[in-house]
C-alpha cells in the first residue's frame, strides 16, 4: 500500500502532463489554421484587384473576387455621385450668387424717372402762350405749367425746366402723357360763337423731343380725339394718352403740346406727362 501512493501520483501527474500537451497542440493547429485561412482570403481578395484582367473573373453569384469587385464598383460609383453632386451644388451657388450680384447692382443703380402732374393755372393764362416756337414747324401750344414736386408727381434724376423734362442719363425711355380736355357749354340762347366754332374740332396731343445738335423739335407721339357733343349738354370730357419706347440722350429735352390749352382739365389725376429709364 506504501508503494502503490507515490505510482498513483505520477500517473495522475503524466496524464496532466499529456492532456496539456494536446490541447495546447489543438490550440495551435486551431490558430495556424485560421491564419492560413484568413491569408488566402486576403491574397484572393487583393489578387482580385490587382489582377492584369478584370474581365476574366468569373461572374457568378458567390465567387469571392465577383464580390470584391462589386463591393469596390459600388464604392468608385458612389464616391463618383459625391463628386458630382458636389460639382452640381458649387455650379449652383456660383449661379445664385451671380443672379443676386446682378440684383444688387441693378439695385444700387440710381433710378431715373419723373411723373409731372396737371398744375392749376387760369385759362386766360393758359390761352395767352400761343405757339413757342417761332418760326418752326411745331403743333398747338406748349403745357408750361406742370407740377414736378407736390402730389403724386416726383423727379428723380430727371429736371423740370419750363414745362420740360432734361433726360440726365442716356439710355432707352418709356415716354408717356395724358391730357384731359373739358369744355364747358352755354345754353342754346347764350352760347356764343367760339363755343360754336369748336364744336366737332379734334383735340390733339403732341409730344416733342429737343436736341442739343439739332435745331428744330422734334415730334415724337402725337393722338388726336375728336370733340363732338350736343347742344344740351353743360360739357363735355376727352382724355388723350399715348406712350412709347424712345432712346435719349443727356441733355435731351420733352415737352407736350396740344391744340387747346384753355380747355386742358388741370387736375393731377387726369392731366399727366413722364419717362422713366427702361435700360
Amino acid at each position: 500500500m506504501t508503494g502503490s501512493g507515490p505510482k498513483l501520483g505520477v500517473l495522475l501527474l503524466v496524464a496532466v502532463l499529456l492532456q496539456t500537451v494536446v490541447v495546447t497542440i489543438t490550440v495551435l493547429h486551431f490558430t495556424t489554421a485560421l491564419n492560413s485561412i484568413k491569408e488566402t482570403f486576403a491574397r484572393s481578395s487583393v489578387s482580385c484587384l490587382t489582377g492584369t484582367d478584370l474581365q476574366s473573373i468569373t461572374d457568378v453569384r458567390g465567387d469571392l473576387c465577383w464580390q470584391v469587385t462589386q463591393q469596390v464598383h459600388l464604392l468608385i460609383e458612389k464616391s463618383l455621385s459625391q463628386q458630382r453632386q458636389r460639382q452640381r451644388l458649387r455650379q449652383n451657388s456660383s449661379e445664385v450668387k451671380d443672379e443676386v450680384s446682378q440684383v444688387l447692382l441693378s439695385l444700387s443703380r440710381p433710378k431715373v424717372a419723373a411723373h409731372v402732374t396737371g398744375s392749376f393755372v387760369p385759362k386766360l393764362e393758359r390761352a395767352g402762350g400761343a405757339p413757342v416756337f417761332a418760326g418752326r414747324r411745331v403743333y398747338g401750344q406748349k403745357i408750361s405749367w406742370w407740377e414736378g414736386r407736390k402730389g403724386l408727381a416726383f423727379l428723380q434724376d430727371v429736371q423740370l425746366v419750363d414745362g420740360e423734362l432734361v433726360v440726365s442719363q442716356p439710355g432707352l425711355y418709356y415716354v408717356y402723357a395724358q391730357t384731359y380736355f373739358r369744355h364747358s357749354h352755354l345754353g342754346e340762347d347764350g352760347e356764343d360763337s367760339e363755343e360754336v366754332e369748336d364744336r366737332g374740332k379734334p383735340l390733339l396731343q403732341y409730344i416733342y423731343k429737343k436736341m442739343s445738335s439739332y435745331p428744330a423739335p422734334i415730334l415724337l407721339m402725337k393722338t388726336s380725339r375728336t370733340s363732338c357733343w350736343s347742344r344740351g349738354s353743360q360739357y363735355s370730357l376727352h382724355s388723350a394718352h399715348q406712350g412709347g419706347l424712345f432712346p435719349l440722350t443727356t441733355g435731351d429735352r420733352l415737352f407736350v403740346t396740344v391744340t387747346n390749352a384753355s380747355a386742358v382739365d388741370m387736375d393731377e389725376e387726369t392731366s399727366f406727362f413722364g419717362a422713366f429709364l427702361i435700360s
